[in-house]
């Protein structure tokens, strides 16, 4: 028996701006990666993804990014080590909050965009995200995209690690995200899609979008909530999955 973990970025709305379709979409996952306000998000809506959460037993965790509303988090900025400690940690503490309020642990720490696409290679980033998720809990589980030394680094400070692969991304020849302005990096057709997420899962493997075989290894599979076939790609990886006998469940 197969088995993964199904996330989606949510709680990516913002004051009067509504983006994905969350109440849809967490009825098909496992995982919640909630926005704690810098690239998105804001208190009402990480309540509310909070709550939706507590009500469908979906496990949450902290989808930290920098703080670049306008950029959605995307652009990469240059900081000091420090800084970007300080902002993760702060942004830990703001989710938890709503997670205590509704009786529920933070499961995990998922850094988002920029961020988290330069803990594929950036040893000073990724060694200063841990340092924030040490000094504020241990227990909470590092999730990083397949290959990325922040798993490494993660799992050299003793802390408990999940590989993110993505249903709807393509991949370079280095494991790293194709990145979003060049053509073909996002994946579409949600039947291809699904055909990759199977042989991630069940053979470890994925093509570049160069045709180069990978190794991957995917303990949790995202599926980005902003996306416009966001919904249809959770309701068929479900289907498909049991099909395949992979079972979905949280970590």
């Amino acid at each position: 028996m197969y088995q993964v973990d199904l996330n989606s970025d949510m709680g990516e709305s913002f004051g009067a701006y509504k983006l994905g379709g969350d109440e849809e979409i967490i009825k098909y996952v496992t995982t919640a990666n909630v926005a704690c306000g810098w690239h998105a998000g804001d208190p009402m809506v990480m309540d509310k993804t909070v709550r939706m959460a507590k009500e469908r037993g979906v496990m949450v965790g902290a989808h930290p990014g920098y703080p670049d509303l306008m950029g959605f988090g995307r652009r990469k900025m240059v900081l000091a080590p420090a800084e970007i400690k300080n902002y993760v940690k702060y942004q830990i503490g703001a989710l938890s909050a709503f997670t205590q309020s509704y009786g529920m642990k933070l499961q995990h720490v998922a850094p988002h965009g920029s961020m988290g696409n330069q803990c594929q290679y950036d040893e000073e980033v990724s060694t200063a995200i841990v340092d924030a998720i040490c000094e504020v809990d241990k227990d909470l589980i590092v999730y990083y995209c397949a290959g990325a030394v922040l798993g490494q680094i993660a799992e050299s400070r003793g802390l408990r690690t999940a590989s993110e692969i993505f249903a709807d991304r393509a991949y370079m020849d280095d494991l790293s995200l194709v990145p979003r302005k060049m053509e073909g990096s996002m994946i579409t057709d949600e039947n291809i899609a699904i055909e990759r997420c199977v042989r991630m899962i069940k053979e470890g493997k994925v093509t570049s979008i160069n045709g180069k075989e990978l190794d991957i290894k995917g303990d949790t599979l995202c599926v980005h909530g902003d996306g416009p076939k966001a919904l249809a790609f959770v309701q068929k990886i479900r289907e498909r999955f049991t099909q395949e006998g992979i079972e979905i469940k949280h970590l």
